[in-house]
């Protein structure tokens, strides 16, 4: 059930966002974090809390253009693991994480917001610049919405 969005809500309202990809229900960034090269986000658009608050056509929506950014994070930066997370416990408004994974990053097998089990990050991923990634999301995008 959309709600009118609060002033202060940081995907409403983005001082600044690395977007790779947008259409009008969502848009697809990348975040900056050192430690996890790779790691995107998918914000829906529309100020909800809830997958559940979408329609179910805006529910596959979202899920195809998740996969997508799935396919593309495993394909340019080839983690052992992708993490898929939706919390909103501190910003309740629909967001996904896209997060590849390592087995030697700081946190694994813990999840990126829990104790770090090491030092330092992983091994060197595969660098892979803005313009590659937004490329391999366009098309996975392509793929999921044709199919």
């Amino acid at each position: 059930m959309p709600t009118s969005a609060p002033k202060d809500c940081p995907l409403c309202f983005p001082e600044w966002e690395n977007v790779l990809w947008h259409d009008a229900s969502c848009r697809v960034i990348r975040v900056n974090d050192p430690d996890y090269p790779g790691y995107c986000r998918l914000v829906w658009t529309e100020h909800v809390a809830e997958m559940s608050d979408l329609s179910p056509a805006e529910q596959r929506h979202c899920f195809n253009i998740l996969m997508a950014v799935e396919v593309a994070v495993r394909e340019c930066f080839r983690p052992e693991k992708v993490n898929l997370a939706s919390f909103g416990n501190m910003v309740p408004h629909l967001h996904w994480h896209v997060i590849p994974r390592y087995l030697d990053d700081r946190h694994f097998p813990q999840p990126v917001w829990g104790q770090p089990q090491r030092k330092g990050g992983a091994s060197p991923a595969p660098e892979v610049d803005d313009a590659r990634l937004a490329l391999a999301i366009r098309n996975a995008v392509a793929e999921h919405l044709s199919g």
